[in-house]
């Protein structure tokens, strides 16, 4: 992209270079869901309509727009802006778990939703954050990780599905 803005479209880059300055300058975090906004308070946690007591802890403002762009999910969320990795310096501070323990005080949360990625980094922050959570008395659920819907077995790696078979659910 680089090559072809440089070599053939440099009006294109100049308007590019624009655009992302301005957002720079105007995209900030919400300061409820830590989600990309340039209100106070994102579009998500502005609507009255949406269910204020349902809580979906995502790692990245990308995790919200799919879940948003599925349409089964009526709630709002917290952001971490990345996951645990103490080789990074990224602990619990940065992942926002003291903004995130004053929205729980709060009260009126019901349930949170871990909704971070199936990966080790992701698995341990969600037992950190479940851990907060159930320090308040609030139900904690963990997204489902298995197949996916269309999918044949024949071509689900091993790790998914073993880990598909072990969290199987009866139907009685």
């Amino acid at each position: 992209m680089a090559f072809h803005l440089l070599q053939d479209a440099r009006p294109a880059a100049q308007s590019l270079a624009g655009a992302l300055t301005r957002s720079l300058e105007r995209v900030g975090r919400c300061t409820r869901c830590r989600m990309l906004t340039e209100a106070p308070l994102c579009s998500i946690c502005a609507n009255p309509q949406r269910d204020a007591g349902l809580i979906c802890l995502v790692e990245s403002p990308a995790d919200v727009v799919a879940i948003e762009q599925s349409g089964g999910y009526r709630g709002h969320y917290f952001v971490l802006m990345g996951h645990l990795s103490p080789l990074d310096g990224i602990g619990p501070e940065q992942l926002g778990s003291q903004e995130f323990t004053v929205l729980l005080a709060a009260g009126g949360i019901r349930e949170v939703i871990l909704a971070t990625n199936p990966t080790v980094e992701g698995e341990a922050t969600a037992h950190l954050f479940s851990q907060l959570v159930r320090q308040h008395h609030i139900a904690a659920s963990r997204i489902a990780h298995g197949v996916p819907m269309g999918g044949e077995l024949e071509y689900v790696d091993g790790g998914t599905l073993a880990h598909a078979l072990a969290g199987r659910q009866s139907l009685t």
